[in-house]
């Protein structure tokens, strides 16, 4: 499996209290973003870790916590922590991901630019942001993915769990550049 993508899935489980579990990327992988579920486990999910497979849940009356992140290993991950954090207690700061800014799109301001749609308060920095979650998120709003396949994925979390709202992806079809059956595998996970 791919870790970058297995990241949404992932963070989904972390997200909504369910259960998931990536084989094809674990404890014996190269790829650094197998890291990430790390991230989620220092914000209060429980990681179990195999040499093939990562599990990641959280237990029921357990919440997400915001924390102070280190992102220079896992900046394409990164992405999806920061929508993370719209579910986590507290503030999250995501530093040293620089590289954002000279992705496919400036993530940098695309991330600050959605989340403070979705009703976060974001201050930007040149390397790092830092996420002040809201009370609620905003729903209906229309998630931009500035042709960016990762932003479409790391935004369609935004609906997740008790406190996801409906949002709107324009452009889901940007995330044929790496992962053709996004949609249908994200509806199918969901649905358990």
């Amino acid at each position: 499996g791919d870790a970058s993508s297995a990241s949404y899935f992932l963070a989904g489980a972390a997200i909504s209290g369910g259960n998931v579990t990536v084989v094809g990327c674990g404890s014996a992988s190269v790829q650094g973003d197998v890291a990430f579920a790390s991230r989620l486990a220092e914000m209060g999910a429980d990681v179990e870790w195999r040499e093939d497979s990562i599990t990641v849940s959280r237990k029921p009356g357990t919440a997400l916590k915001g924390g102070d992140f280190d992102c220079l290993d896992i900046p394409d991950a990164a992405m999806t922590l920061a929508v993370a954090a719209l579910f986590a207690e507290g503030k999250t700061t995501i530093r040293n991901v620089y590289s954002w800014r000279l992705k496919e799109t400036e993530r940098m301001k695309a991330i600050v630019s959605e989340l403070t749609k979705l009703g976060a308060v974001v201050e930007e920095y040149r390397d790092y942001c830092v996420i002040h979650p809201p009370d609620a998120l905003t729903p209906g709003v229309t998630v931009e993915t500035y042709d960016d396949h990762r932003m479409a994925m790391a935004f369609s979390l935004a609906c997740v769990g008790p406190k996801g709202v409906p949002v709107v992806i324009r452009d889901p079809g940007c995330t044929g550049k790496t992962f053709p059956g996004y949609w249908d595998m994200f509806e199918e996970v969901a649905k358990r």
